[in-house]
């Protein structure tokens, strides 16, 4: 009877996901973008797995060439976060077929910090932010609209009522440091991942250790930080929350600097809270980082 019940359920919901539209996503932030948008009007679907941490690098494989072939829209960061995904739609041939929906399309967008060269990159990791994520919630919200408008007021609608809650998150944690003023916190990185969500706070990055996302830092660019650090009186070093970040504790010991996480949100499973859990975690960080620094400056 029990395995009755299950082939019942899993038929009806065969029925009711047909006909309807699949969005891809390429980032797991996007998948709580759209999942909050479209309610149950479209079927959000992993463009790729969600176990990767770097996805700079990624390589297709089969099952994710196959999967392409089967959406109707993907929704893409387009400034260099997820290249990989255009090799898996000449793969599968659905060039012109699937729509592609760019999030950063209207993003103020910022360089990269730390380079080590004099070639301007803009930072693609815009999602770590509460204010260029509503942007890109609210373009991809009229974006779909256009493509299905039967639903665009409902995709406005959900749109809207999730941007207040992502403002709602950012409110609460600068109503925790507004006191703060003229804090002049000092900040490095691990990569240059935070830069967005890190000037909503007025900070700039003074120092980035990778010499590029991804890329390990040598004996040379630890020796280097730590110059930094000392002659920079740098306050906070973060580190990414998913990542080993081996030479951190070399740095703090030699600098006595604070260490302390931010998530790049780059791996785990794709849910429809999956951002505000991550976005919290940034925040309750940030701020614990600089209530922690005014607290020691008498604040």
């Amino acid at each position: 009877m029990k395995k009755f019940f299950l082939i019942v359920s899993m038929i009806l919901i065969n029925i009711i996901s047909f006909g309807k539209l699949r969005v891809g996503v390429t980032l797991q932030p996007y998948y709580s973008f759209v999942a909050n948008i479209v309610g149950d009007k479209m079927e959000v679907v992993p463009a790729i797995r969600g176990d990767i941490y770097d996805v700079h690098n990624y390589t297709a494989k089969p099952e994710d060439i196959k999967k392409m072939s089967t959406l109707n829209i993907l929704v893409v960061n387009g400034i260099g976060h997820d290249q990989f995904i255009y090799g898996i739609i000449k793969s599968a041939r659905m060039e012109g077929k699937v729509k592609i929906i760019n999030a950063n399309k209207g993003v103020s967008l910022m360089p990269v910090s730390g380079m080590r060269t004099n070639t301007r990159i803009m930072n693609p990791h815009s999602f770590i932010s509460v204010t260029s994520s509503i942007q890109q919630v609210y373009t991809i919200a009229r974006e779909l609209g256009v493509i299905d408008p039967a639903n665009k007021a409902y995709y406005s609608k959900n749109a809207q009522v999730y941007a207040q809650k992502l403002r709602n998150m950012k409110a609460a944690a600068i109503n925790k440091v507004n006191h703060l003023k003229n804090l002049n916190m000092k900040v490095a990185t691990a990569h240059a991942g935070y830069d967005y969500l890190l000037s909503e706070f007025g900070l700039r990055v003074k120092a980035v250790i990778e010499p590029a996302h991804g890329i390990e830092p040598s004996a040379s660019d630890i020796k280097a930080m730590i110059d930094i650090i000392k002659r920079d009186k740098i306050d906070v070093f973060f580190v990414d929350a998913q990542s080993p970040n081996k030479y951190a504790a070399t740095i703090q010991k030699a600098t006595g600097v604070r260490v302390r996480t931010l998530s790049h949100m780059s791996r785990g499973p794709y849910t429809k809270d999956g951002f505000e859990k991550f976005m919290k975690y940034n925040l309750d960080s940030l701020t614990n980082a600089m209530l922690e620094v005014g607290k020691s400056r008498g604040r």
